[in-house]
């Protein structure tokens, strides 16, 4: 009996993936380090059909054509927002580039996935909301992926019935000096609490040192600190936010692991710990689990680039989808990182 259950539930699993396909085609714009590591793998997992990859140069178009087996390479874009056949780009290019390779996608009504930081400031991306206002593009995505991490997504949920307190927020790494600390990384931790908490107004703020910051924000129902460094280490990089609660803590390393301390009982106001032995009843909530290698333990999986690109094709294809990533979506991220830059 359980054997049949076992292998009835592993055929199923594979029938829904293999039943997974897609009646558009795709392209992609930009070949980096990034999205070799952590977007083109979930698309040939899901066997997305890109049909063009635009690149900047003719040796990397060649370079690529012999890599990607069935891919056209190309270095121009006109060639995939004048072709009817794509019905979506992914663009993870040089982040300088994104508002201009935005604005022509949308403006052809292609779907739109464009990594983060989508633009350069408030103006550029109030620009890009109303191109895709006017564009019959049916979906455009920013790729914050943490809104999509499994942790987050739980965490949202449990604290949407909570009494919150306060929070603190730590995102620690080594130095960037190939970019703007504050688009290309500090973007992520501030959308976070964005996502999470709700529109914030900044309360106090000290650039402690050169692209370090220390900043006290205020939401509708909940007060925050944010450390935000690049003067650590980039082999001991650092993600952790703690949230209490009234009824507990909740601790967030990295997209990893996802814990609950519950606040201990009083009895008329004396707290029981204190008169006899209090035993820690920490609950885990998520742990990413580093032995079992199935896909849900991959990071590219808890750190939420699959689930991303699951929704944003889902759009194209016209499934049901959820777009937690809109341009508007993003306005009140760019408020406070326009303030932290003047």
């Amino acid at each position: 009996m359980i054997p049949t259950l076992i292998e009835k539930y592993k055929r199923l699993r594979t029938e829904q993936y293999l039943a997974q396909t897609y009646q558009y085609s795709y392209a992609f714009v930009g070949i980096g380090q990034h999205s070799l590591s952590n977007l083109y793998p979930v698309l040939h997992y899901l066997q997305v059909p890109l049909k063009y990859i635009c690149v900047t140069s003719e040796e990397k178009a060649r370079m690529v054509e012999r890599k990607f087996h069935g891919v056209t390479a190309t270095v121009s874009l006109k060639r995939i927002v004048d072709d009817q056949a794509i019905r979506g780009v992914f663009v993870s290019a040089s982040p300088s580039a994104h508002e201009f390779l935005a604005s022509q996608i949308m403006k052809s009504g292609k779907s739109l996935f464009i990594e983060k930081p989508p633009c350069q400031s408030m103006e550029e991306l109030d620009r890009l909301i109303a191109i895709q206002k006017q564009s019959a593009a049916p979906i455009a995505m920013v790729g914050l992926q943490k809104r999509y991490a499994p942790a987050i997504q739980l965490l949202k949920k449990r604290l949407f019935k909570e009494h919150l307190i306060n929070y603190d927020l730590h995102y620690l790494t080594g130095n960037y000096p190939e970019g703007n600390a504050l688009l290309d990384l500090y973007i992520h931790p501030i959308d976070l609490v964005v996502y999470l908490f709700g529109k914030p107004e900044i309360i106090a703020c000290k650039e402690v040192s050169k692209d370090s910051y220390i900043l006290m924000l205020q939401h509708p129902h909940i007060i925050g600190t944010l450390e935000l460094s690049s003067s650590y280490s980039w082999s001991n990089a650092e993600e952790t936010m703690k949230v209490c609660t009234q009824s507990g803590i909740y601790h967030l390393t990295q997209m990893d692991t996802l814990t609950f301390s519950p606040k201990p009982t009083d009895i008329f106001g004396i707290p029981v710990e204190k008169v006899m032995n209090w035993h820690d009843k920490k609950e885990v909530l998520l742990q990413r689990n580093n032995f079992n290698a199935v896909l849900t333990n991959n990071p590219i999986y808890t750190n939420g680039y699959f689930n991303e690109i699951v929704a944003f094709t889902n759009g194209v294809e016209g499934k049901k989808t959820k777009n937690l990533t809109s341009l508007d979506s993003v306005r009140d991220t760019y408020e406070i990182m326009e303030k932290l830059s003047l």
